[in-house]
């Protein structure tokens, strides 16, 4: 793929562009000396050199189309550099991420579960590392253990381990992307984000949602989880971590790890961030951006939050909604019009949605193997099943509804229908199954779920088929329970902007040791439907059939195991059912109508209420009215069977729920928010005092360097504010204002860091000898006489800031070396007839 470079708004044309990588390009970053590193697949890393990039820009623009191929060939490929009759120490991983630290002239390259360590100026490798910290083959690159000149110096050889460790990694990384596409998740502990503190300290965050934090020698210092989502990205400004999780939440940590907030900041991944003004911007997966005060969580927050809740009334809006749920155990068999037609006739038109769930769509043992290979690789769907949601399609098309999510696992089938002028309002769909037969890998139990955000409120609907028999009521109380604690989304539930989770939630999900709660249980509402199998117990065939002939269900239902496992808080805890009036939908004859078809063969079957239909909305109890602190509540105007249907030996259930939804109208909330920051007197002196700007002295502006002897420039924080620096480089040929890369014969030590109120910091700088570098990729480096006499003299600048503000003041350091002799690299290319 291509790269190009724009610099200074220049005209159409005058770019220069060449080919980077063969593959996708991941990663690009710039080294403290201005040099250009990018990441790719299979561990390839390549670096350009600025001054080759800098010198073709300056050409004319005849003379620019003629460098790209030269830039395009100059650059140095480090697994190449590193790698010895084969082997390499670094894993044929993608490099998803680079950084540059500036303050110890390193480069971080990051693959999924290792790291890289690298010297910014000679390109050297200085440390591979797992992303726990340790190495368990003993590797660790010695320094100048690859250095140059290479025909000069014997390399160690890397043993049988290193080799299998490389070839094991290699592979692994190769079954991860065949897994990323065929739906397959990768290692919890894979590296998602990478970032550099103030202090120089290396932040990493995983998918399992951990952060860690490592020296700038690649030792893993700590490791921190607050939350248990995949992090996405991870910001460093001032004193402040910033972290952007995959569920849309944003964590904020001091420099030590401790956690300081958190809030929803986006309904999905939050996958980059950055920093303008006194703001922080985050940008999510679905292109949405959102900015945030630097100062947040603090006293500002506290203001505005108590003064929008006085105001709550006019960005406050409500929805009514209509939602049909039905359920059916279709037996294999495939349904009549007129069965589809009687079951799913709207009772009302203010029905906006339609969730239908199936069990036994397809069965037998050889579909079954065939569905768990299938589940096993991402796959879902039959013939069956498609058959199925073309048919409710054609019976909703005509009520103008489109089917917009379904899952299938094995025999289970869940869809969901809107209405075309809601669609708008609903989004953000996920599915997920949950196997429960056969040793939980088999589909022919278990339940499949469908996640949707209606108006910012996540709402939830769960289709399940439990075990049968009469006798295995505990088993279905474990199938529940393994469903509502393994039931995984792709995109955690937190993401959707919840406000709350009802107590009685709470009760059922949390253990007694305070273990996490489950995804099902972040859901402002959640319907569980389907064939759950519970029977009538402590009745005879004959006595049921007796009650049910003079439809006396009220009896019947003082013997329905579910109600008894529920009111003894063993099963569906939280959840409650709508009054129902109709007769036990299971066994049934096929095709055979009325309450006469029954089961009549020699295993008299009991009747049962094996379909039903659960729920739990945001109250807490009964008596809450919708706000936004309950944003979901439900009441249910039908829960009926359709007793018409004789396609199966069960009979379809459906049931209307009335849905009352309050939500925030966002654009009218972020106009009363501006209003109330630029109106607010506390508001507008508290940002007064966040955004002071502290004072800094500093005692030398002019360094002469003799030989390798240092030099100290020291920082003295005269205010009460914390003040953060940071010594950058100049370009020597751009203007005053574009500050790039340091000299390479210069070290300084700090380059970044915090100054404290009062406080005096030293910043060392000093002398670098440099090593000659070998020709690498057919590319010569001009190398100066040894013992050749020259003198340098070099521009950089302390950048002074606050720690709430991007604000920052500039101050010049002249830095000039007499005497050294030394042998130096000018790091040029000799590319055919030009020299860059």
């Amino acid at each position: 793929m291509g790269w190009s470079a724009d610099p200074g708004g220049l005209e159409a044309g005058e770019c220069i562009a060449w080919e980077a990588h063969r593959g996708p390009v991941f990663a690009l970053t710039t080294s403290l000396y201005g040099d250009l590193w990018s990441g790719s697949e299979g561990g390839v890393i390549k670096v350009w050199y600025e001054e080759g990039i800098e010198k073709s820009l300056s050409l004319q623009r005849e003379e620019k189309r003629k460098t790209s191929f030269l830039v395009e060939r100059s650059f140095i490929d480090l697994r190449a550099m590193v790698s010895d009759g084969g082997a390499c120490p670094l894993p044929a991983v993608d490099v998803k991420l680079l950084l540059s630290d500036n303050s110890r002239s390193k480069v971080w390259s990051a693959g999924y579960l290792s790291l890289a360590l690298w010297d910014s100026c000679t390109k050297e490798l200085l440390k591979v590392i797992s992303v726990d910290g340790q190495d368990p083959f003993g590797y660790e690159t010695k320094q100048n253990l690859f250095s140059a000149p290479r025909k000069d110096k014997a390399r160690s050889p890397v043993g049988f381990f290193q080799r299998s460790r490389n070839a094991l990694m290699g592979a692994a990384d190769a079954v991860r992307r065949v897994a990323a596409k065929a739906g397959f998740g990768d290692d919890s502990q894979r590296i998602e984000a990478l970032a550099m503190s103030i202090d120089g300290m290396i932040w990493t965050g995983s998918a399992n949602g951990c952060l860690a934090r490592w020296d700038g020698n690649g030792n893993r210092l700590q490791e921190f989880q607050h939350h248990l989502c995949s992090v996405q990205s991870i910001f460093s400004f001032g004193t402040r971590i910033w972290a952007g999780y995959m569920d849309g939440s944003i964590q904020l940590l001091d420099l030590e790890g401790n956690l300081l907030g958190g809030w929803i900041a986006h309904s999905s991944p939050v996958l980059s961030m950055a920093v303008g003004g006194s703001y922080i911007f985050t940008m999510a997966g679905h292109g949405g951006v959102r900015g945030w005060n630097l100062s947040s969580p603090g006293p500002i927050d506290n203001i505005m939050r108590s003064t929008l809740i006085e105001a709550e009334p006019l960005y406050k809006q409500f929805e009514y909604m209509k939602v049909l749920v039905g359920s059916w155990n279709v037996g294999q068999e495939k349904a009549s019009y007129e069965s589809l037609r009687a079951w799913l006739k709207l009772p009302t038109p203010e029905v906006g949605l339609v969730v239908v769930g199936l069990q036994e769509v397809d069965m037998g043992a050889g579909f079954l193997a065939m569905s768990a290979a299938k589940e096993t690789v991402g796959l879902e769907g039959s013939p069956n099943g498609d058959w199925w949601l073309d048919a409710i399609g054609q019976q909703l098309k005509g009520y103008s509804f489109e089917r917009v999510g379904s899952r299938q696992m094995a025999g289970l089938l869940i869809c969901v229908w809107v209405r075309t002028h809601l669609k708008q309002f609903i989004g953000d769909i996920d599915n997920a199954a949950v196997a429960c037969g056969l040793g939980r890998a088999i589909g022919n139990k278990g339940a499949v779920g469908l996640r949707m955000r209606i108006h910012d409120r996540s709402i939830c609907f769960v289709n399940c088929h439990f075990a049968a028999h009469m006798e295995a009521v505990s088993r279905r109380n474990e199938d529940f329970d393994h469903v509502f604690r393994t039931m995984t989304f792709a995109t955690p539930s937190s993401g959707i902007m919840t406000t709350s989770v009802s107590s009685s939630t709470g009760q059922l999900l949390r253990g007694a040791n305070g273990s996490r709660m489950p995804e099902l249980s972040d859901t402002d509402m959640i319907v569980f439907l389907g064939d759950f199998n519970y029977r009538l117990y402590d009745i005879s065939y004959d006595d049921a059939m007796g009650l049910v002939s003079r439809r006396c269900f009220d009896w019947l239902k003082n013997n329905d195991q579910l109600r008894a496992e529920m009111r003894s808080g063993r099963v569906f805890q939280g959840l409650r059912e709508g009054d129902f009036k109709f007769p036990p939908t299971y066994k049934f004859e096929k095709h055979t109508a009325g309450l006469s078809g029954y089961d009549s063969s020699e295993k008299r079957r009991i009747p049962a209420w094996c379909d039903r239909i659960l729920y739990r909305d945001s109250r807490v109890s009964s008596g809450n009215e919708c706000s936004l602190d309950c944003p979901v509540v439900s009441s249910i105007s039908l829960y009926d069977s359709c007793m018409e249907a004789t396609d199966s030996d069960h009979k379809p259930i459906k049931s209307v729920f009335n849905l009352d939804i309050a939500y925030v109208d966002k654009q009218t909330m972020r106009q009363k928010y501006v209003e109330l920051m630029s109106s607010n007197n506390k508001v507008v002196h508290l940002l007064q005092e966040l955004e002071a700007f502290p004072g800094v002295n500093i005692n030398n502006s002019n360094i002469i360097l003799q030989d390798r002897n240092p030099s100290v420039v020291k920082l003295q924080n005269r205010t009460e504010v914390i003040a953060c620096f940071e010594i950058i480089g100049q370009a020597p040929n751009l203007s005053s204002t574009h500050f790039s890369a340091f000299p390479a014969w210069l070290k300084v030590s700090p380059a970044v860091g915090i100054i404290s109120p009062g406080q005096t910091v030293e910043v060392t700088l000093q002398h670098r000898d440099l090593h000659s570098q070998q020709n690498y990729n057919g590319t010569s480096l001009d190398i100066l006489p040894g013992g050749a006499t020259q003198q340098k003299a070099a521009t950089v600048f302390a950048k002074i800031t606050g720690v709430y503000s991007t604000v920052a003041k500039y101050y010049e350091i002249h830095v000039q070396h007499q005497n050294c002799r030394s042998t130096l690299p000018s790091r040029g290319y000799n590319l055919g007839d030009r020299f860059f």
